[in-house]
């Protein structure tokens, strides 16, 4: 099946989606240890999500950027990451989707949440023709993904470890079925349809 050029590909059930963070350890283990983000966690900054793990894997250079060393998949309800895609806005004005860019600028303002859609990566890291969302999460929406709609988190980071030594190798059979099992997520227009260009 052809990919959309704009879609979102994740590891979802019928009731959660797992998306990606990295952090620190302090910030990172101790979200594992207790299931849930710590009170460290700052829930009124803008805090990004992303479906794809290899686009994760580019951000955090496999967990070894600084600050990033700790890569966490997060167990949301489909339930709030939908209320997110509905309550979004596009980070970047796009004529003819938007009326002019004054509004556009309010609505980024007044939305708790924003939609970038950068290019899916592969297993070198590589961009491919096809985008990837990252949603970011703020105020109201930044709160609720910590203190409700989070179901488990999980540390991926000797996963991710051993896909890079895989990919380093040259093993990318291997390494490919080590990769989690993402599929097209279910959003139609009624949430996408303003989110894309």
């Amino acid at each position: 099946m052809e990919e959309p050029h704009r879609g979102i590909r994740a590891l979802h059930t019928a009731s959660t989606i797992t998306v990606y963070q990295a952090y620190a350890p302090e910030i990172g283990v101790t979200a594992v240890r207790d299931g849930r983000f710590p009170s460290t966690w700052l829930r009124d900054r803008m805090t990004w999500i992303k479906p794809s793990f290899l686009w994760m894997m580019y951000r955090s250079n496999w967990g070894t950027s600084a600050g990033q060393e700790t890569v966490l998949a997060v167990e949301i309800t489909r339930a709030g990451f939908d209320w997110a895609l509905r309550h979004a806005c596009l980070s970047s004005y796009v004529r003819g989707l938007h009326p002019d860019r004054g509004t556009w600028q309010r609505e980024l303002k007044r939305a708790p949440a924003r939609v970038q859609w950068d290019p899916e990566r592969d297993l070198h890291l590589r961009p491919l023709a096809h985008r990837s969302l990252q949603l970011g999460l703020s105020g109201e929406a930044s709160s609720r993904y910590a203190d409700e709609w989070t179901v488990s988190i999980s540390d991926v980071t000797p996963l991710a470890r051993e896909i890079r030594t895989l990919v380093n190798r040259g093993d990318l059979d291997s390494a490919t079925r080590l990769l989690p099992q993402e599929q097209r997520y279910p959003a139609g227009d009624e949430l996408l349809a303003h989110l894309r260009p």
